[in-house]
């Protein structure tokens, strides 16, 4: 690794107190500019950049779903509801959609588009018809193995920052933008989970630190780029310098390792179905007190799972009909796995109350204010989901407690 100087003539307003690495590997040298990703200075940078200084390539911290998202805004329209239901991504989307809120609520108070740094540098590249890297992992491999590397508290931290992105309504000031620079919009929305959690942070910044530099690695294995301008957020700057020094192992067997989603842990399931045999269990026991004891116990698992998943439907504000799918669904639970009643109680809603083309139109927009969530037809099936499902479980471990402390 060695460092370049900038060009005498590139503007020093513009590049003032930017942070810039440059790196030479082989034949190929790497322009790294670390960036805030709700910053007009940022985006400042870029141009000024691609103004003054050659380059062969531009590559930017966007995976390919995040890309087709950015040059395509009407791409939710063609969200199926349905078809997210049934594949199990609502927490996939609604992950996305936090995401989206946490920085379109900071963007907003500058009036400043989220990601206009790697706008401008998509912009800047084919303009000058350069091709475009999409260098970063994608979005939802990351959450997975971030997800699924830690403990339990450590998830609940994760749904925690996540529902905090759309809760905080406080103002930021535009030098508090600028200190995103010392991080990543992931990392900055679970900034302290990730500095008390060594797998949090491997996964959501040293993981993608290394994917990076193996992209740049293999995009440039044909020895044809010479100068590439690297545009990610400052909190990798450091880190994809290092790697890119450093990293010896072939370019595709990391990446594919680097993008494999861990297996779920195996615990839950047992624990879980350790819960429902003894509930089952104790709920046999009661027949054999009699039965009205079986009687009474089996009505508390009807009401305790179906009351608190159909509470979760109407805290998601879901139509009558829906409520009362999660009513019904919850308590047959064991009669029909890897169906959740928060699957049927979403399908119904979806149903009876289909996304009309204004809620694809203002989706991104809603879910910016946590209010948002509840007028928005597409948002408010996402929150019936999480909510049944959420009701659901309470539901369950009340259930069983009320059950065995009724026997002895």
């Amino acid at each position: 690794m060695s460092d370049f100087p900038a060009p005498a003539d590139v503007p020093a307003d513009a590049l003032a107190g930017q942070p810039v690495a440059r790196v030479r590997r082989g034949d190929t040298e790497y322009v790294i500019l670390g960036t805030a990703h709700v910053s007009r200075v940022s985006a400042e940078a870029v141009r000024a950049l691609l103004e003054r200084e050659p380059f062969d390539a531009v590559a930017v911290e966007l995976c390919d779903s995040r890309f087709q998202s950015m040059r395509d805004p009407e791409a939710f329209r063609k969200l199926d509801l349905f078809q997210v239901i049934r594949d199990g991504k609502v927490g996939l989307i609604a992950a996305n959609l936090a995401l989206s809120a946490f920085q379109r609520r900071l963007a907003e108070q500058f009036g400043i588009e989220p990601g206009a740094e790697m706008k401008a540098a998509i912009d800047g590249a084919e303009a000058r018809r350069l091709p475009v890297w999409m260098i970063d992992r994608e979005i939802g491999t990351t959450l997975k193995r971030a997800y699924r590397s830690v403990g339990f508290l450590d998830r609940l931290s994760i749904v925690g920052g996540l529902g905090a992105s759309l809760l905080t309504r406080e103002d930021v000031g535009e030098d508090e933008i600028e200190k995103l620079k010392q991080g990543d919009l992931l990392g900055s929305m679970f900034n302290e989970f990730a500095r008390e959690s060594p797998p949090l942070y491997e996964a959501l910044i040293a993981e993608r630190d290394r994917y990076m530099a193996a992209r740049l690695r293999e995009q440039a294995g044909d020895g044809t780029p010479r100068r590439v301008l690297v545009v990610i957020g400052a909190g990798h700057l450091a880190g994809l310098q290092r790697e890119l020094a450093q990293q010896n192992e072939m370019p595709r067997p990391l990446l594919d390792r680097l993008s494999q989603t861990p297996p779920p842990a195996r615990w839950p399931k047992w624990i879980a179905f350790g819960v429902f045999a003894l509930i089952a269990a104790a709920i046999g026991f009661a027949f054999t007190r009699g039965a009205r004891a079986g009687t009474e116990a089996l009505q508390a698992w009807v009401l305790f799972t179906g009351g608190f998943a159909a509470l979760g439907a109407i805290a998601a504000a879901a139509h009558p009909l829906s409520v009362i799918a999660a009513f019904i669904a919850a308590p047959l639970k064991p009669f029909r796995p890897g169906v959740p009643a928060s699957a049927i109680s979403a399908g119904v809603e979806t149903w009876l109350r289909r996304p009309r083309v204004a809620d694809f139109d203002t989706l991104r927009d809603d879910v910016a204010h946590w209010s948002g969530w509840w007028k928005n037809r597409i948002a408010r099936t996402l929150l019936n989901f999480m909510f049944v499902t959420l009701g659901t479980l309470i539901g369950e471990y009340a259930a069983g407690i009320h059950i065995i402390r009724n026997l002895f």
